[in-house]
Protein backbone atom coordinates (compact mmCIF):
# COMPACT_ATOMS: atom_id res chain seq x y z
CA UNK A 1 0.00 0.00 0.00
CA UNK A 2 2.78 2.43 0.92
CA UNK A 3 4.55 1.72 -2.36
CA UNK A 4 1.29 2.29 -4.25
CA UNK A 5 0.66 5.67 -2.60
CA UNK A 6 4.28 6.73 -3.16
CA UNK A 7 3.92 5.87 -6.83
CA UNK A 8 0.76 7.97 -7.06
CA UNK A 9 2.42 10.96 -5.36
CA UNK A 10 5.47 10.71 -7.61
CA UNK A 11 3.31 10.52 -10.67
CA UNK A 12 1.26 13.47 -9.41
CA UNK A 13 4.38 15.62 -9.29
CA UNK A 14 5.39 14.55 -12.80
CA UNK A 15 1.89 15.16 -14.14
CA UNK A 16 1.76 18.63 -12.59
CA UNK A 17 5.09 19.52 -14.25
CA UNK A 18 3.98 18.18 -17.60
CA UNK A 19 0.69 20.05 -17.42
CA UNK A 20 2.53 23.31 -16.89
CA UNK A 21 4.24 22.84 -20.24
CA UNK A 22 1.41 21.40 -22.33
CA UNK A 23 -2.09 19.91 -22.10
CA UNK A 24 -2.24 16.17 -21.42
CA UNK A 25 -4.14 13.71 -23.55
CA UNK A 26 -5.12 16.91 -25.70
CA UNK A 27 -25.21 -6.38 -18.75
CA UNK A 28 -25.44 -8.28 -20.10
CA UNK A 29 -29.02 -9.55 -20.10
CA UNK A 30 -30.44 -11.62 -17.26
CA UNK A 31 -29.63 -14.80 -19.15
CA UNK A 32 -25.92 -13.97 -19.09
CA UNK A 33 -25.34 -14.04 -15.37
CA UNK A 34 -26.57 -15.67 -12.22
CA UNK A 35 -27.83 -13.69 -9.25
CA UNK A 36 -28.99 -14.60 -5.78
CA UNK A 37 -30.46 -12.36 -3.13
CA UNK A 38 -30.68 -14.91 -0.28
CA UNK A 39 -30.73 -12.46 2.66
CA UNK A 40 -31.49 -15.20 5.19
CA UNK A 41 -28.98 -17.72 3.97
CA UNK A 42 -27.45 -19.78 6.78
CA UNK A 43 -23.93 -19.10 8.03
CA UNK A 44 -21.00 -21.46 8.40
CA UNK A 45 -20.81 -22.05 4.66
CA UNK A 46 -17.66 -23.41 3.06
CA UNK A 47 -15.32 -20.73 1.78
CA UNK A 48 -16.35 -19.78 -1.76
CA UNK A 49 -12.83 -19.74 -3.13
CA UNK A 50 -9.93 -22.03 -3.97
CA UNK A 51 -7.07 -22.35 -1.49
CA UNK A 52 -5.01 -19.62 -3.07
CA UNK A 53 -5.23 -16.42 -1.01
CA UNK A 54 -3.58 -13.64 -2.96
CA UNK A 55 -5.24 -10.50 -4.31
CA UNK A 56 -2.76 -9.36 -6.90
CA UNK A 57 -2.30 -9.78 -10.64
CA UNK A 58 -1.88 -13.55 -10.32
CA UNK A 59 -4.42 -14.15 -7.57
CA UNK A 60 -7.64 -16.10 -7.67
CA UNK A 61 -9.25 -14.59 -4.58
CA UNK A 62 -10.17 -10.97 -3.95
CA UNK A 63 -11.65 -9.63 -0.69
CA UNK A 64 -12.63 -6.05 0.12
CA UNK A 65 -14.93 -3.98 2.32
CA UNK A 66 -17.88 -2.42 0.54
CA UNK A 67 -17.62 1.29 -0.20
CA UNK A 68 -20.28 3.65 -1.57
CA UNK A 69 -18.11 6.80 -1.59
CA UNK A 70 -18.37 9.06 -4.63
CA UNK A 71 -16.32 12.09 -3.51
CA UNK A 72 -13.35 11.39 -5.78
CA UNK A 73 -15.47 11.71 -8.92
CA UNK A 74 -17.32 14.80 -7.67
CA UNK A 75 -14.07 16.58 -6.81
CA UNK A 76 -12.51 15.64 -10.16
CA UNK A 77 -15.50 17.12 -11.98
CA UNK A 78 -15.22 20.34 -9.97
CA UNK A 79 -11.48 20.63 -10.67
CA UNK A 80 -11.93 20.04 -14.40
CA UNK A 81 -14.81 22.53 -14.60
CA UNK A 82 -12.54 25.13 -12.98
CA UNK A 83 -9.91 24.54 -15.67
CA UNK A 84 -7.58 22.44 -13.54
CA UNK A 85 -6.37 18.87 -13.60
CA UNK A 86 -7.09 16.59 -10.61
CA UNK A 87 -4.10 15.31 -8.68
CA UNK A 88 -3.77 11.60 -9.55
CA UNK A 89 -3.57 10.76 -5.83
CA UNK A 90 -7.22 11.89 -5.48
CA UNK A 91 -8.46 9.58 -8.26
CA UNK A 92 -10.17 6.42 -7.02
CA UNK A 93 -11.78 4.54 -9.91
CA UNK A 94 -14.31 2.72 -7.72
CA UNK A 95 -15.77 6.12 -6.74
CA UNK A 96 -16.08 7.09 -10.41
CA UNK A 97 -17.90 3.83 -11.14
CA UNK A 98 -20.16 4.06 -8.09
CA UNK A 99 -21.33 7.55 -9.08
CA UNK A 100 -23.70 6.17 -11.73
CA UNK A 101 -27.05 4.44 -11.73
CA UNK A 102 -26.84 0.72 -12.39
CA UNK A 103 -29.14 -1.93 -13.83
CA UNK A 104 -28.91 -4.55 -11.08
CA UNK A 105 -31.95 -6.43 -9.89
CA UNK A 106 -32.90 -5.46 -6.34
CA UNK A 107 -33.99 -7.85 -3.57
CA UNK A 108 -37.59 -8.16 -2.48
CA UNK A 109 -36.61 -7.96 1.18
CA UNK A 110 -33.63 -6.82 3.20
CA UNK A 111 -30.13 -7.77 2.12
CA UNK A 112 -28.40 -7.78 -1.26
CA UNK A 113 -28.65 -9.16 -4.74
CA UNK A 114 -25.36 -10.17 -6.34
CA UNK A 115 -24.96 -9.77 -10.09
CA UNK A 116 -21.88 -10.94 -12.00
CA UNK A 117 -21.49 -10.10 -15.69
CA UNK A 118 -18.72 -9.21 -18.09
CA UNK A 119 -17.56 -8.43 -21.59
CA UNK A 120 -14.46 -9.00 -23.67
CA UNK A 121 -12.09 -6.14 -24.50
CA UNK A 122 -9.99 -5.65 -27.61
CA UNK A 123 -6.90 -6.88 -25.74
CA UNK A 124 -6.63 -10.63 -26.49
CA UNK A 125 -8.05 -12.86 -23.75
CA UNK A 126 -8.77 -9.89 -21.45
CA UNK A 127 -12.25 -9.04 -20.20
CA UNK A 128 -13.90 -6.64 -17.79
CA UNK A 129 -15.97 -8.45 -15.17
CA UNK A 130 -18.49 -6.46 -13.14
CA UNK A 131 -19.63 -7.55 -9.68
CA UNK A 132 -22.75 -5.61 -8.74
CA UNK A 133 -24.43 -5.48 -5.34
CA UNK A 134 -27.80 -3.84 -4.72
CA UNK A 135 -30.11 -3.19 -1.78
CA UNK A 136 -33.82 -2.49 -1.88
CA UNK A 137 -34.73 1.21 -2.13
CA UNK A 138 -36.77 2.90 0.56
CA UNK A 139 -40.44 2.79 -0.39
CA UNK A 140 -42.47 5.95 -0.86
CA UNK A 141 -44.21 5.54 2.50
CA UNK A 142 -41.00 6.68 4.16
CA UNK A 143 -41.10 3.90 6.75
CA UNK A 144 -37.85 4.14 8.69
CA UNK A 145 -36.64 4.65 12.25
CA UNK A 146 -36.31 8.28 13.35
CA UNK A 147 -32.95 9.98 12.77
CA UNK A 148 -30.68 11.73 15.26
CA UNK A 149 -28.32 13.81 13.11
CA UNK A 150 -25.41 15.82 14.52
CA UNK A 151 -24.17 18.31 11.93
CA UNK A 152 -20.52 19.22 12.42
CA UNK A 153 -19.96 22.28 10.27
CA UNK A 154 -16.63 23.83 9.29
CA UNK A 155 -16.88 27.62 9.77
CA UNK A 156 -13.19 28.37 9.21
CA UNK A 157 -12.06 31.27 7.04
CA UNK A 158 -11.63 29.05 3.98
CA UNK A 159 -15.34 28.20 4.14
CA UNK A 160 -16.19 31.82 3.26
CA UNK A 161 -15.49 31.06 -0.40
CA UNK A 162 -18.68 30.96 -2.53
CA UNK A 163 -20.00 27.42 -2.81
CA UNK A 164 -18.95 26.36 0.69
CA UNK A 165 -20.67 27.66 3.84
CA UNK A 166 -23.37 29.51 1.88
CA UNK A 167 -24.20 26.24 0.11
CA UNK A 168 -24.33 24.39 3.42
CA UNK A 169 -26.71 26.97 4.96
CA UNK A 170 -29.16 26.81 2.07
CA UNK A 171 -29.08 23.01 2.02
CA UNK A 172 -29.60 22.66 5.75
CA UNK A 173 -32.52 25.09 5.68
CA UNK A 174 -34.24 23.07 2.97
CA UNK A 175 -33.47 19.76 4.68
CA UNK A 176 -34.88 21.06 8.00
CA UNK A 177 -38.24 21.53 6.30
CA UNK A 178 -38.16 17.99 4.85
CA UNK A 179 -37.16 15.97 7.91
CA UNK A 180 -39.94 14.43 9.98
CA UNK A 181 -41.27 15.65 13.31
CA UNK A 182 -39.79 12.66 15.14
CA UNK A 183 -36.28 13.30 13.74
CA UNK A 184 -33.72 15.21 15.80
CA UNK A 185 -30.92 17.60 14.84
CA UNK A 186 -27.88 18.98 16.69
CA UNK A 187 -25.40 21.51 15.27
CA UNK A 188 -21.72 21.84 16.13
CA UNK A 189 -19.42 24.40 14.50
CA UNK A 190 -15.65 24.54 14.46
CA UNK A 191 -12.98 27.01 13.40
CA UNK A 192 -10.18 27.76 15.88
CA UNK A 193 -12.38 26.17 18.57
CA UNK A 194 -15.49 23.99 18.47
CA UNK A 195 -18.81 24.64 20.13
CA UNK A 196 -22.28 23.15 20.21
CA UNK A 197 -24.66 25.82 18.91
CA UNK A 198 -27.72 23.57 19.09
CA UNK A 199 -28.05 20.48 21.31
CA UNK A 200 -30.02 17.50 20.04
CA UNK A 201 -33.46 18.96 19.26
CA UNK A 202 -36.64 17.30 17.95
CA UNK A 203 -37.90 18.77 14.70
CA UNK A 204 -41.53 18.77 15.79
CA UNK A 205 -42.34 22.23 17.18
CA UNK A 206 -38.74 23.44 16.90
CA UNK A 207 -38.07 24.02 13.19
CA UNK A 208 -37.85 27.80 13.62
CA UNK A 209 -35.19 27.36 16.29
CA UNK A 210 -33.17 25.11 13.98
CA UNK A 211 -33.52 27.57 11.08
CA UNK A 212 -32.25 30.37 13.33
CA UNK A 213 -29.18 28.33 14.30
CA UNK A 214 -28.42 27.59 10.63
CA UNK A 215 -28.88 31.20 9.56
CA UNK A 216 -26.42 32.40 12.22
CA UNK A 217 -23.55 30.34 10.78
CA UNK A 218 -20.65 32.61 9.79
CA UNK A 219 -17.09 31.90 8.66
CA UNK A 220 -14.43 32.77 11.25
CA UNK A 221 -10.72 31.84 11.33
CA UNK A 222 -8.55 28.69 11.28
CA UNK A 223 -9.62 25.04 10.91
CA UNK A 224 -9.46 22.91 14.05
CA UNK A 225 -11.07 19.87 12.51
CA UNK A 226 -9.93 17.63 15.35
CA UNK A 227 -11.83 19.76 17.88
CA UNK A 228 -14.88 19.72 15.62
CA UNK A 229 -14.90 15.92 15.41
CA UNK A 230 -14.31 15.61 19.17
CA UNK A 231 -17.13 17.98 20.09
CA UNK A 232 -19.42 16.59 17.39
CA UNK A 233 -19.18 13.04 18.66
CA UNK A 234 -19.54 14.18 22.27
CA UNK A 235 -22.72 16.03 21.30
CA UNK A 236 -23.98 12.98 19.40
CA UNK A 237 -23.33 10.73 22.42
CA UNK A 238 -25.04 13.19 24.76
CA UNK A 239 -28.09 13.29 22.49
CA UNK A 240 -28.00 9.58 21.65
CA UNK A 241 -31.42 8.11 20.90
CA UNK A 242 -31.87 4.39 21.34
CA UNK A 243 -34.84 4.30 18.98
CA UNK A 244 -33.09 6.23 16.20
CA UNK A 245 -30.35 6.03 13.60
CA UNK A 246 -27.56 8.13 15.13
CA UNK A 247 -25.26 9.79 12.63
CA UNK A 248 -22.67 12.56 12.51
CA UNK A 249 -22.71 14.62 9.30
CA UNK A 250 -19.37 16.38 8.78
CA UNK A 251 -19.44 19.31 6.33
CA UNK A 252 -15.93 20.58 5.59
CA UNK A 253 -13.25 21.27 3.02
CA UNK A 254 -11.06 18.86 5.01
CA UNK A 255 -8.18 21.32 5.40
CA UNK A 256 -7.11 20.90 9.04
CA UNK A 257 -4.51 23.54 10.03
CA UNK A 258 -5.04 24.09 13.76
CA UNK A 259 -5.19 21.98 16.91
CA UNK A 260 -5.02 18.23 16.37
CA UNK A 261 -4.07 17.70 12.72
CA UNK A 262 -2.78 14.11 12.99
CA UNK A 263 -5.38 12.01 11.15
CA UNK A 264 -4.66 8.98 13.33
CA UNK A 265 -5.46 10.89 16.53
CA UNK A 266 -8.70 12.25 15.05
CA UNK A 267 -9.62 8.80 13.79
CA UNK A 268 -9.16 7.20 17.21
CA UNK A 269 -12.06 9.22 18.64
CA UNK A 270 -14.33 8.27 15.76
CA UNK A 271 -13.39 4.61 16.09
CA UNK A 272 -14.15 4.53 19.81
CA UNK A 273 -17.62 6.05 19.51
CA UNK A 274 -18.38 3.95 16.44
CA UNK A 275 -17.78 0.78 18.39
CA UNK A 276 -19.35 1.92 21.67
CA UNK A 277 -22.50 3.62 20.36
CA UNK A 278 -22.91 2.60 16.71
CA UNK A 279 -22.70 6.22 15.51
CA UNK A 280 -21.94 6.42 11.80
CA UNK A 281 -20.31 9.26 9.86
CA UNK A 282 -21.46 10.91 6.63
CA UNK A 283 -18.81 13.20 5.14
CA UNK A 284 -19.81 16.04 2.79
CA UNK A 285 -16.85 17.67 1.05
CA UNK A 286 -16.95 21.21 -0.33
CA UNK A 287 -14.54 23.74 -1.81
CA UNK A 288 -12.20 24.00 -4.78
CA UNK A 289 -9.27 23.26 -2.44
CA UNK A 290 -10.30 20.06 -0.72
CA UNK A 291 -8.63 17.70 1.77
CA UNK A 292 -9.78 14.58 0.01
CA UNK A 293 -7.51 12.08 1.76
CA UNK A 294 -8.46 13.13 5.30
CA UNK A 295 -12.20 13.18 4.60
CA UNK A 296 -12.03 9.72 3.03
CA UNK A 297 -10.14 8.26 6.00
CA UNK A 298 -12.53 9.81 8.48
CA UNK A 299 -15.55 8.33 6.72
CA UNK A 300 -13.95 4.89 6.40
CA UNK A 301 -13.08 4.79 10.09
CA UNK A 302 -16.49 6.20 11.02
CA UNK A 303 -18.43 3.42 9.27
CA UNK A 304 -19.78 5.84 6.70
CA UNK A 305 -19.12 7.32 3.32
CA UNK A 306 -18.24 10.61 1.64
CA UNK A 307 -19.74 12.68 -1.14
CA UNK A 308 -18.57 15.94 -2.67
CA UNK A 309 -20.86 18.83 -3.60
CA UNK A 310 -19.91 21.81 -5.72
CA UNK A 311 -23.19 23.46 -6.71
CA UNK A 312 -26.74 23.95 -5.39
CA UNK A 313 -28.17 21.09 -7.46
CA UNK A 314 -25.69 18.58 -6.03
CA UNK A 315 -26.16 19.92 -2.50
CA UNK A 316 -29.93 19.72 -2.80
CA UNK A 317 -29.66 16.12 -3.99
CA UNK A 318 -27.38 15.13 -1.10
CA UNK A 319 -29.14 16.91 1.77
CA UNK A 320 -32.74 16.85 0.62
CA UNK A 321 -33.01 13.51 -1.18
CA UNK A 322 -30.13 11.16 -0.34
CA UNK A 323 -29.73 11.90 3.36
CA UNK A 324 -33.41 11.86 4.43
CA UNK A 325 -34.23 8.78 2.32
CA UNK A 326 -31.09 6.84 3.23
CA UNK A 327 -30.80 7.59 6.92
CA UNK A 328 -31.36 3.98 7.86
CA UNK A 329 -28.76 1.23 7.38
CA UNK A 330 -29.36 -2.11 5.63
CA UNK A 331 -25.97 -3.66 6.39
CA UNK A 332 -23.05 -3.22 8.74
CA UNK A 333 -19.51 -4.49 8.17
CA UNK A 334 -20.32 -5.68 4.67
CA UNK A 335 -17.53 -7.42 2.76
CA UNK A 336 -17.28 -9.02 -0.66
CA UNK A 337 -15.14 -11.95 -1.74
CA UNK A 338 -14.73 -12.90 -5.38
CA UNK A 339 -13.24 -16.27 -6.33
CA UNK A 340 -11.92 -16.76 -9.86
CA UNK A 341 -11.70 -20.32 -11.18
CA UNK A 342 -8.03 -21.18 -11.95
CA UNK A 343 -9.12 -23.55 -14.73
CA UNK A 344 -10.45 -20.65 -16.77
CA UNK A 345 -8.74 -17.56 -15.30
CA UNK A 346 -5.03 -16.95 -15.79
CA UNK A 347 -4.89 -13.67 -13.85
CA UNK A 348 -7.16 -10.98 -12.47
CA UNK A 349 -6.99 -7.72 -10.58
CA UNK A 350 -9.51 -5.53 -8.82
CA UNK A 351 -9.64 -2.00 -10.22
CA UNK A 352 -9.44 0.40 -7.28
CA UNK A 353 -10.50 -0.24 -3.66
CA UNK A 354 -6.84 0.05 -2.56
CA UNK A 355 -7.84 1.41 0.84
CA UNK A 356 -10.61 -1.14 1.35
CA UNK A 357 -8.75 -4.43 0.86
CA UNK A 358 -9.37 -7.11 3.50
CA UNK A 359 -7.26 -10.19 4.18
CA UNK A 360 -8.91 -13.17 2.52
CA UNK A 361 -8.95 -15.17 5.76
CA UNK A 362 -10.83 -12.32 7.48
CA UNK A 363 -13.84 -12.48 5.17
CA UNK A 364 -15.95 -14.34 7.75
CA UNK A 365 -14.35 -12.73 10.79
CA UNK A 366 -17.15 -10.40 11.86
CA UNK A 367 -14.84 -8.48 14.17
CA UNK A 368 -12.98 -7.18 11.12
CA UNK A 369 -14.38 -3.87 9.91
CA UNK A 370 -16.35 -3.81 6.66
CA UNK A 371 -18.52 -1.17 5.01
CA UNK A 372 -21.94 0.24 5.85
CA UNK A 373 -24.65 0.29 3.19
CA UNK A 374 -28.07 1.94 3.21
CA UNK A 375 -31.30 1.29 1.31
CA UNK A 376 -31.26 1.85 -2.43
CA UNK A 377 -27.47 1.71 -2.72
CA UNK A 378 -25.55 -0.12 -5.39
CA UNK A 379 -21.89 -1.10 -5.14
CA UNK A 380 -19.86 -2.02 -8.20
CA UNK A 381 -16.47 -3.73 -8.33
CA UNK A 382 -14.79 -3.96 -11.72
CA UNK A 383 -12.13 -6.56 -12.44
CA UNK A 384 -9.64 -6.95 -15.27
CA UNK A 385 -9.59 -10.67 -16.03
CA UNK A 386 -7.35 -12.65 -18.42
CA UNK A 387 -8.78 -16.03 -19.33
CA UNK A 388 -6.83 -19.01 -20.59
CA UNK A 389 -7.11 -19.28 -24.39
CA UNK A 390 -9.79 -21.64 -25.68
CA UNK A 391 -11.14 -22.62 -22.26
CA UNK A 392 -14.76 -22.65 -21.18
CA UNK A 393 -16.54 -23.22 -17.91
CA UNK A 394 -17.03 -21.56 -14.56
CA UNK A 395 -15.44 -18.10 -14.37
CA UNK A 396 -16.15 -16.57 -10.96
CA UNK A 397 -18.27 -16.68 -7.81
CA UNK A 398 -18.94 -13.54 -5.75
CA UNK A 399 -20.11 -13.70 -2.14
CA UNK A 400 -21.29 -10.79 -0.01
CA UNK A 401 -21.36 -11.08 3.79
CA UNK A 402 -22.93 -8.51 6.11
CA UNK A 403 -24.36 -8.06 9.59
CA UNK A 404 -27.92 -7.04 10.39
CA UNK A 405 -27.66 -3.44 11.68
CA UNK A 406 -29.82 -4.18 14.73
CA UNK A 407 -29.16 -7.78 15.72
CA UNK A 408 -25.69 -8.13 14.13
CA UNK A 409 -26.78 -11.50 12.76
CA UNK A 410 -24.57 -12.43 9.77
CA UNK A 411 -26.04 -13.11 6.32
CA UNK A 412 -24.61 -14.01 2.92
CA UNK A 413 -25.64 -13.91 -0.74
CA UNK A 414 -23.82 -15.17 -3.81
CA UNK A 415 -23.74 -14.77 -7.58
CA UNK A 416 -21.67 -16.44 -10.28
CA UNK A 417 -21.03 -16.54 -14.01
CA UNK A 418 -19.63 -18.82 -16.73
CA UNK A 419 -17.19 -17.91 -19.48
CA UNK A 420 -19.86 -18.32 -22.16
CA UNK A 421 -21.80 -15.46 -20.49
CA UNK A 422 -19.04 -12.98 -21.38
CA UNK A 423 -20.38 -10.53 -23.92
CA UNK A 424 -18.42 -10.39 -27.18
CA UNK A 425 -17.46 -6.73 -26.69
CA UNK A 426 -17.64 -4.07 -23.98
CA UNK A 427 -19.17 -1.71 -26.55
CA UNK A 428 -22.09 -3.96 -27.44
CA UNK A 429 -22.89 -4.89 -23.84
CA UNK A 430 -25.75 -3.27 -21.94
CA UNK A 431 -25.66 0.56 -21.81
CA UNK A 432 -25.11 0.57 -18.03
CA UNK A 433 -22.18 -1.81 -18.37
CA UNK A 434 -20.72 0.54 -20.96
CA UNK A 435 -21.17 3.51 -18.60
CA UNK A 436 -19.30 1.55 -15.92
CA UNK A 437 -16.45 0.91 -18.38
CA UNK A 438 -16.27 4.55 -19.52
CA UNK A 439 -16.15 5.80 -15.92
CA UNK A 440 -13.32 3.38 -15.08
CA UNK A 441 -11.38 4.21 -18.25
CA UNK A 442 -11.77 7.92 -17.49
CA UNK A 443 -10.35 7.48 -13.98
CA UNK A 444 -7.48 5.48 -15.44
CA UNK A 445 -6.74 8.19 -18.00
CA UNK A 446 -6.57 10.85 -15.28
CA UNK A 447 -3.84 8.82 -13.52
CA UNK A 448 -1.87 8.26 -16.72
CA UNK A 449 -2.89 4.60 -17.01
CA UNK A 450 -1.81 3.55 -13.52
CA UNK A 451 -4.57 0.95 -13.20
CA UNK A 452 -3.76 -0.76 -16.51
CA UNK A 453 -7.37 -1.40 -17.47
CA UNK A 454 -7.58 -3.50 -20.66
CA UNK A 455 -9.29 -1.73 -23.52
CA UNK A 456 -8.35 1.81 -22.41
CA UNK A 457 -8.64 4.48 -25.09
CA UNK A 458 -7.93 8.15 -25.71
CA UNK A 459 -9.99 10.82 -24.01
CA UNK A 460 -11.47 11.95 -27.32
CA UNK A 461 -12.77 8.45 -28.06
CA UNK A 462 -14.04 8.13 -24.49
CA UNK A 463 -15.90 11.40 -24.87
CA UNK A 464 -17.59 10.09 -28.02
CA UNK A 465 -18.63 6.91 -26.18
CA UNK A 466 -19.98 8.90 -23.24
CA UNK A 467 -21.92 11.29 -25.49
CA UNK A 468 -23.54 8.35 -27.29
CA UNK A 469 -24.43 6.71 -23.97
CA UNK A 470 -25.90 9.97 -22.69
CA UNK A 471 -28.31 9.96 -25.61
CA UNK A 472 -29.09 6.26 -25.18
CA UNK A 473 -29.73 6.38 -21.43
CA UNK A 474 -31.21 9.91 -21.34
CA UNK A 475 -29.36 10.22 -18.03
CA UNK A 476 -28.12 13.66 -16.96
CA UNK A 477 -25.34 12.07 -14.92
CA UNK A 478 -23.95 10.43 -18.06
CA UNK A 479 -24.21 13.76 -19.90
CA UNK A 480 -22.17 15.30 -17.09
CA UNK A 481 -19.61 12.51 -17.51
CA UNK A 482 -19.27 13.30 -21.22
CA UNK A 483 -18.77 16.97 -20.33
CA UNK A 484 -16.08 16.16 -17.76
CA UNK A 485 -14.17 13.99 -20.27
CA UNK A 486 -14.38 16.79 -22.82
CA UNK A 487 -12.99 19.25 -20.26
CA UNK A 488 -10.17 16.83 -19.44
CA UNK A 489 -9.16 16.51 -23.08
Amino acid sequence: MARHRTRRQAYGALLALTTAVTLLLTGCGADENHTSDGPNRSIGLPAPAPARTRDDDSGRLSTFALDVDTASYGYARRTLADGGRPDPSTIRPEEFVNSFRQDYRTPEGNGFTVTVDGARTDRPNWSLVRVGLATRPTDDTGERPPAALTFVIDVSGSMDEPGRLDLARKSLDTMTDRLRDDDSVAIVTFSEHARTVLPMTRLGGHRAEIHDAVDRLRALSSTNLGAGVETGYATAVEGLRGDATNRVVLISDGLANDGETDPNAILRRIDGDRRAYGITLFGVGVGSDYGDALMERLADKGDGHTVYVSDPAAANDVFCRQLPRNIDLVARDAKAQVAFDPHTVAESHLIGYQDRRVADEDFRDDHVDGGEVGPGHTVTALYAVRTHPRTDGHLATATIRWLDPTTRTPHESTGSMETDALHDSVWTASPRFQVTAVAAYFADALTGGEYDIPGSMSLSRLQDRAATLARTTEDKDVTDLATAIQEAS
